[in-house]
């Protein structure tokens, strides 16, 4: 049976590297959640990774918002 997880190897594989600190990098960076675990290691889910790496996912890569602009001060100026 398959697991619902990577394994140690296929994240290794898949992020080609060995620290799990490095590999959040990576997985954040291709749009891959990820859970980590009180041990440091990772939580991937295979079928979320299937879905990113087909093309089904790539709605739901993560973006940063746009910066908000602090108008709270134009109007102090201007009094």
């Amino acid at each position: 049976m398959i697991s619902m997880f990577l394994s140690d190897d296929e994240l290794r594989e898949l992020t080609k590297r060995t620290h799990h600190s490095s590999q959040a990098k990576v997985l954040g960076s291709m749009g891959i959640t990820f859970i980590q675990r009180p041990d440091s290691s990772l939580a991937v889910l295979r079928a979320h990774v299937e879905d990113v790496m087909s093309g089904a996912g790539a709605k739901t890569k993560r973006t940063k918002a746009p910066p908000e602009i602090n108008w709270s001060g134009i109007n102090a100026a201007r009094a």
